[in-house]
């Protein structure tokens, strides 16, 4: 099979990791960057081995797929151009800023025949593999991901930073209607919300505490899950997980042995054998339009009760 050109579109933070997997992922040829910051772009390019774009176009003309991984309120208009140009995307989360825009772009991506695949990258967390396979009938979720002050992704609130990598998870564990919303929120530091909390209902019975915070002295990425035969308790930070289960009278408690991985490398992975194949992604568009639509009702509950 042909290797497929590849390019990333933004190298900051994020997009400068992509850049550094996608130049050591065989299955990929690694071609071009772009970043509105020229000589940024010059030296990301220079780094991994990539010609750096001076335009879109130009960069549209030297790959078949791309990671687009600029600041949120760019995803659109990006996304548009390329897929317009018949091009396979990876988008980071989240999708767009807003859902008539993400429905855009799913139904662009949908008519021309392309992947659209959003950047959840917990869902590629090798931890949470492993405990899915004991997941039953959730019936109560609890998450919490915290984080220091950030230097990017300020554009937004909490709740499209770092909530929707938790809520994007719970509706594939829970696969049931949202039936009510409880959200506070404050901003602290920036002009949205900085620490924020949402419970959900969904229509079969299973509640959802999620909390979000970008003003912690630590970090916490955690996620637990009770349901009638066992509690499980993940942690994406450090890829570890315990299963708890009652046996024989008492509560018995696992380990979950997994292979550490790099959950992006494994994202990007999936992401150049979806394009190759035409495989539907993991997380796709749709998918992602579901955890959008979700996070900005909560962005709405929570200015309402400003």
């Amino acid at each position: 099979m042909k290797k497929l050109r590849v390019g990333v579109v933004g190298v900051g933070h994020i997009g400068s990791n992509h850049a550094r997997l996608y130049a050591d992922i065989p299955s990929t040829d690694f071609t071009a960057i772009y970043d509105v910051d020229l000589p940024k772009g010059n030296a990301v390019g220079k780094k991994f081995a990539a010609a750096s774009a001076k335009s879109l176009d130009e960069f549209s003309e030297m790959i078949d797929a791309a990671s687009v991984a600029t600041p949120t309120n760019t995803h659109y208009e990006v996304a548009r151009s390329l897929l317009a140009r018949g091009k396979h995307l990876l988008v980071e989360k989240p999708i767009t800023d807003n859902t008539a825009h993400a429905g855009e772009l799913v139904d662009l991506a949908g008519r021309n025949g392309l992947i659209l695949q959003v950047g959840h990258v917990e869902r590629f967390n090798p931890i949470l593999s492993a405990l899915e396979k004991h997941l039953t009938h959730p019936r109560f979720i609890e998450a919490h991901r915290l984080s220091p002050y950030p230097d990017r992704s300020t554009d937004i609130g909490v709740v499209l930073d770092l909530m929707i990598h938790d809520l994007e998870v719970i509706l594939h564990f829970v696969r049931s209607p949202v039936q009510s919303i409880d959200a506070v929120g404050v901003p602290v530091l920036s002009r949205g919300e900085d620490i924020a909390n949402a419970r959900l209902r969904f229509e079969n019975g299973c509640v959802a505490n999620v909390t979000s915070s970008r003003i912690s002295p630590e970090r916490m990425r955690k996620i637990r899950v009770f349901q009638e035969d066992a509690y499980l308790s993940l942690d994406y930070q450090n890829q570890s997980g315990e299963i708890y289960r009652r046996a024989e009278g008492r509560i018995t408690r696992d380990k979950v042995e997994i292979e550490r991985e790099e959950p992006l490398k494994r994202q990007l992975i999936s992401f150049i054998e979806c394009a190759s194949t035409g495989r539907e992604p993991r997380v796709s568009g749709f998918q992602a339009t579901a955890a959008l639509e979700l996070a900005v009702e909560i962005t709405k509950r929570i200015a309402s009760s400003a």
